[in-house]
């Protein structure tokens, strides 16, 4: 990811009053949420794309052994952006160990899925959960949100209040779930003698 000469100017007034809070103007809470706005949208565009390099990827693998080139190439791209190996992969790989590119790849994909067998395994024992997803920048120390009370949260509305317009009641199993139909008796077998 690349940043303007801009963004960067940005971006460092953001990590220096991260690290010494004080006051924002509007227009540095302004340039930090367009910041904020432009990184997330990276970050999608990001996630639309290795989807996609990963389902052409997967295209590819099932098309094999028609595909080696292709499937090869796009495995190369794939692994320089991050990503690990499936066993798919892997049982590919091994059927095309013939040519020299499959049996190099093959050997750095054992690798790759080595290490990242280990380390989920270390951060299960560790008892660490998986990353979540980034949330979005909402609040800046000493912004506009400072102003504002903290959210409370909310309490579970009691369940004889009546509800709001925009509430949605819940369903019953007969709307969910539709009666089965019984399957109509086979025609009978009695024919007219002609």
């Amino acid at each position: 990811m690349a940043f303007s000469a801009d963004e960067l100017r940005v971006l460092r007034r953001a990590l220096a009053i991260a690290l010494h809070p004080m006051p924002l103007s509007d227009e540095d809470v302004q340039d930090c949420l367009r910041l904020a706005g432009s990184v997330d949208e990276a970050v999608g565009e990001e996630g639309w794309l290795r989807g996609f390099l990963l389902a052409d990827l997967a295209r590819y693998r099932n098309a094999l052994p028609g595909s080696v080139t292709g499937y090869l190439e796009l495995l190369q791209d794939a692994l320089a952006a991050g990503y690990d190996p499936r066993p798919d992969d892997l049982a590919a790989l091994r059927a095309l160990r013939g040519r020299p590119l499959a049996a190099t790849l093959l050997e750095r994909c054992q690798v790759l899925a080595e290490r990242s067998v280990r380390a989920r395994l270390a951060g299960r024992s560790a008892g660490l959960a998986a990353p979540g997803p980034r949330s979005r920048l909402l609040a800046l120390p000493g912004g506009r949100a400072a102003d504002r009370e903290p959210d409370r949260p909310r309490t579970p509305a009691a369940p004889d209040s009546p509800r709001k317009p925009g509430d949605r009641p819940m369903p019953k199993p007969s709307e969910v779930f539709p009666p089965r139909r019984r399957p109509a008796p086979p025609p009978s077998e009695e024919r007219a003698a002609g």
